[in-house]
């Protein structure tokens, strides 16, 4: 798959993502809320790691920017 997530994109969801896990293994966030919370941190962080959203494919969208010739 081609990359479609720029350097900010993947910081900005790889931070959230930790954000989160601090909020649960701090007990700030429990039952349903723990269990939704974290299956959106696990999604950030695969997604900012291999720098491909698969949401952003049918939208058609690209957040790396253009690149100066």
């Amino acid at each position: 798959m081609k990359k479609n997530m720029g350097t900010v994109d993947r910081v900005l969801r790889f931070v959230l993502a930790v954000i989160i896990a601090i909020l649960y293994f701090t007990n700030s966030i429990n039952a349903i809320a723990a269990i939704i919370f974290g299956i959106i941190a696990i999604i950030f962080l695969l997604t900012s790691l291999i720098g491909v959203c698969p949401a952003y494919i049918p939208l058609k969208i690209n957040t790396i920017g253009k690149k100066s010739k």
